[in-house]
């Protein structure tokens, strides 16, 4: 019973893995070929927010609990740096207009 339930674990955490991948090279792409500023710094964000994905996954293949304080610290790096830079757009429109 536990091998089956951790083949199950194996196959759902391969399968995630791999939509991971596909949505960083999402992100990727559009952070280099973004025509504007904002539309790199959504695939920037976006990026981070993979990487909180990756280190829940992390957490819950390895049961280690250390990874979700890094999710949770890249997290509100995040968030400050999403906060930071909509202040700069907000300040440069000013500007311009």
């Amino acid at each position: 019973m536990i091998e089956a339930i951790d083949a199950a674990l194996t196959t759902v955490a391969l399968a995630l893995t791999v939509l991971l991948a596909l949505a960083i090279a999402g992100a990727a792409f559009r952070m280099i070929v973004g025509p504007g500023y904002a539309d790199r710094f959504v695939a920037l964000d976006m990026l981070t927010g993979i990487a909180v994905a990756a280190c829940g996954l992390t957490a819950v293949v390895t049961g280690r609990r250390e990874f979700l304080d890094v999710g949770l610290g890249l997290a509100l790096i995040a968030f400050v740096a999403t906060i930071a830079f909509a202040a700069f757009l907000e300040k440069k429109e000013r500007e311009t207009s």
